[in-house]
């Protein structure tokens, strides 16, 4: 026995998994199930969860830290600091990986460390696999090496700083993405996001009102149940169109208010 369990930890791939996460006790298990045999090193970093999910993630083979959120950026720079091997997978507590990309993590050799991987994703509207719109065709770069990508200091919207000497390349899978557990719990997120990009661009600089708002909110429908096809997806198809139009609309004349509270200041 003591054979197999020697060849059971040689044959895990030399990457750490790396969740940032805040109440998701209701779905983190799954995800963490679906890393079995990946990786001796899975870190979470939690960052105040109070519906116990704590003590869901110490029951699967993870590492849990806790800490305090400072926006998606740094907050995920700060958790990759506690991981194991260089090479971060770097995935939300509702993306789970199906067998297929395992297999294909598994047969890496992982020795550019200039190499970035872009993943798939299959994005689910409840129990819906959304084909089109606004989520279908969706691929984001989730596996790197820290020592030459780090994510940028984006609160929301963040991304990874890629050198230009980095070389993508595509991974055959899935991530399997279930953000949508109930409409109005995401239709709450997105307002909450909404702000907070609307504080980014004001930042930034930017500038907003109603009349921008409402023709941004209308191009955002039109776009992806439209031109994206989003209308194939039947009910879930049109739900994602409109919550995604609401978010636009949310997100500039949440810019437009705080603009106004600037000149009146000023006045």
């Amino acid at each position: 026995m003591g054979i197999s369990f020697s060849f059971y930890f040689r044959s895990m791939q030399k990457l750490s998994i790396v969740i940032v996460c805040k109440n998701e006790a209701g779905i983190i298990g799954e995800t963490l199930k679906s890393f079995s045999n990946l990786t001796d090193d899975i870190i979470v970093y939690d960052n105040g969860s109070n519906d116990g999910t704590q003590e869901v993630v110490k029951r699967y083979m993870a590492h849990l830290h806790e800490g305090k959120w400072q926006g998606f950026g740094p907050t995920k720079n700060k958790a990759s600091q506690f991981a194991k091997y260089d090479w971060i997978l770097s995935l939300d507590a509702d993306e789970a990986i199906d067998e297929e990309l395992k297999t294909n993590l598994l047969q890496l050799d992982l020795a550019d460390d200039k190499t970035v991987y872009e993943l798939k994703f299959k994005n689910f509207f409840e129990n819906k696999w959304l084909r089109f719109g606004e989520w279908g065709n969706d691929r984001h770069i989730r596996l790197f090496n820290r020592c030459v990508v780090q994510w940028n200091d984006a609160r929301v919207h963040e991304e990874l700083v890629l050198p230009a000497a980095c070389k993508m390349v595509a991974l055959y899978g899935y991530i399997l993405h279930r953000t949508v557990k109930s409409i109005t719990e995401y239709e709450n997120k997105m307002r909450n996001y909404a702000l907070m990009n609307a504080e980014k661009y004001f930042r930034e600089g930017k500038r907003s009102s109603v009349t921008k708002a409402w023709l941004a909110a209308a191009f955002s429908f039109i776009k992806n149940y439209f031109f994206k096809l989003g209308f194939l997806d039947g009910k879930e198809g049109f739900l994602c169109a409109r919550i995604m139009a609401d978010y636009t609309f949310l997100k500039y004349k949440n810019l437009g208010d705080l603009d106004k509270i600037r000149v009146n200041r000023q006045q």
